[in-house]
């Protein structure tokens, strides 16, 4: 694990894979430490360097007074990319990471591609979480203990067939949440940068590569945004993953992880 610093704000990330490789960099949805990725770190970390950076306010980052913002977070991956010598990098954002992504492609020059899962661009036609959904995600009864507290609110990220065929894995997920996702404190401050972000009118102005991946039975991103996405940014594709959840991309790794290694592989051609 290394670590930088941008002021006063320290974030740490996992370095592995060649360094004289492409470099990717995987970033987290709301809340999420970087356990979250996994399941694609062991099929791309022999071909490419990957950076692994938390977010602020979780895992070994910084958790400095909020509410943040997108564009703080996006200055962050800056300084990581900085710190670890990467002069461009692939980004592979999930929901608030897609975010963080598509604003360091407006803001910075080291981005040559993104990928976006689960994600939306802000603004008045972002298709929002359905208020029972996000009450499912930020409230929780009295009376729950913490991984109780955690179980609930992977409900609507993961199908029901997975979270019965696969319990032992959804009980490891709910113990990595515990020991490393943003306090409760943070996860706060972190939704707020995710209300206010709004992009939607700078699609335009991103050319580069860029995937999309749609799961259609996302609770929690309605599949309408990938759409969106798709449709306004001008060198996108949209691939869409009928019936999956949220966390497809744990659902699905192996033909997450195909696509995702073609279009890499384009984009390096």
């Amino acid at each position: 694990m290394e670590a930088t610093k941008r002021g006063d704000v320290a974030i740490g990330y996992d370095r592995v894979g060649p360094e004289d490789a492409e470099t990717i960099v995987f970033l987290e949805r709301l809340g999420y430490s970087r356990w979250m990725w996994n399941w694609q770190r062991q099929d791309f970390e022999d071909s490419y360097e990957l950076l692994v950076p938390d977010n602020r306010g979780t895992g070994t980052s910084s958790e400095p007074d909020g509410p943040y913002t997108i564009a703080e977070m996006a200055a962050d991956l800056d300084a990581v990319l900085a710190d670890a010598g990467a002069d461009t990098a692939h980004l592979v954002g999930a929901e608030m990471g897609g975010m963080i992504a598509l604003q360091y492609a407006l803001a910075y020059d080291r981005a040559d591609s993104l990928t976006l899962m689960a994600t939306h661009p802000g603004g008045p036609d972002a298709t929002p979480t359905p208020e029972s959904v996000r009450e499912q995600l930020f409230d929780a009864p009295e009376g729950l203990d913490e991984r109780e507290r955690i179980r609930r609110r992977l409900r609507p990220a993961f199908s029901d067939a997975y979270r019965e065929r696969y319990p032992d894995v959804v009980d490891q997920i709910a113990e990595w949440r515990a020991q490393s996702d943003a306090s409760e404190q943070a996860r706060a401050w972190q939704a707020a940068a995710v209300d206010a972000f709004d992009v939607s009118d700078r699609l335009g102005e991103i050319e580069l590569p860029v995937l999309v991946m749609s799961p259609t039975g996302d609770r929690i991103v309605p599949p309408e945004n990938g759409e969106l996405l798709a449709d306004r940014l001008p060198n996108a594709d949209l691939l869409t993953f009928r019936n999956a959840p949220h966390l497809f991309f744990i659902e699905e790794a192996i033909q997450v992880n195909e696509h995702l290694a073609v279009f890499l592989e384009d984009v390096r051609t």
